[in-house]
């Protein structure tokens, strides 16, 4: 099951929160605790809907901000619906969304059980990778900055997940692993991709081949997460309290992979343009 919600959605224990910041995140849930929410294919396409599903920042002068959704239940396998059935719901609109799970995992990647019922068959693997690589891809095309909030265990492809996001902050109690070639596999939701991009070749494939599970200091060293918080909410709050035009602008550009000349005549571009916006308030600032 996947949630999408305002910070003011349920936390773990069921009760309610309301940060100062309720307007400018929106929060995606992975809700199977009781599986340390591992992802089926019905997850994972429910999980691409979630992330595809929020608009625009609402300091875009070209978008129509559409109203919070709250508490909604995007399609899970638990409960049979279908994944189209996302595109009849209010599209929240903000400048950061907040990925996290639900009880004592960040999640263990894909769902062992729906792997087996591939039964060798090729396509349908090919298939089910891809569909994995599609969420990553959905995070990174996001107009919105991607927060991960790790507690507990991220695992497979549950770490490329978070690989995929522009900043990943873990607790003091999260680990990290890439466990699929103890048996015979390997992350296919891009893993072979952005890992050794964060932590160097070398790094990833010691990582990958040991299939070794690090702690959060060990993480933290090699670059796998950007920051160690109790809570990695606070990091996501702070970002938002920046203007959200920047953060998607700012987003664009480091992701950006012209060659550099077009990067820095977009990044010049890119620059003026938010300087004649916030004309104000940069003159706010010299006051």
């Amino acid at each position: 099951m996947i949630d999408i919600d305002d910070p003011g959605a349920a936390d773990g224990d069921g009760s309610r929160s309301e940060p100062e910041s309720s307007d400018r995140i929106v929060t995606i849930t992975l809700d199977r605790p009781d599986a340390r929410n591992a992802l089926t294919i019905e997850g994972l396409d429910a999980l691409a809907a979630a992330i595809e599903s929020v608009g625009s920042t609402p300091d875009s002068p070209s978008t129509s901000p559409s109203p919070p959704v709250s508490e909604t239940s995007l399609p899970s396998a638990d409960r049979g619906e279908s994944p189209s059935a996302a595109g009849a719901r209010s599209v929240p609109t903000a400048p950061v969304i907040y990925l996290r799970g639900r009880g004592p995992a960040f999640c263990a990647g894909a769902d062992l059980d729906a792997v087996n019922d591939l039964d060798g068959d090729r396509e349908r693997a090919r298939e089910f990778a891809r569909l994995g690589q599609r969420v990553a891809r959905a995070i990174e095309a996001s107009p919105a900055i991607v927060v991960a909030g790790i507690d507990g265990p991220a695992m497979g492809g549950g770490l490329e997940l978070a690989l995929a996001c522009d900043v990943r902050v873990g607790t003091p109690a999260s680990t990290y692993g890439e466990p699929g070639v103890t048996f015979g596999l390997f992350g296919a939701w891009g893993g072979t991709v952005r890992l050794p991009e964060l932590v160097g070749r070398g790094n990833a494939l010691e990582f990958a081949l040991s299939g070794r599970t690090i702690d959060a200091e060990e993480a933290l060293r090699l670059g796998l997460i950007s920051r160690l918080e109790d809570d990695p909410r606070t990091v996501a709050e702070a970002i938002a309290d920046n203007p959200g035009d920047a953060l998607a602008v700012l987003k664009r550009r480091v992701r950006d992979d012209s060659e550099r000349e077009t990067q820095e005549r977009r990044e010049a571009e890119a620059f003026a343009e938010l300087v004649a916006r916030h004309a104000e308030d940069i003159g706010s600032v010299l006051e």
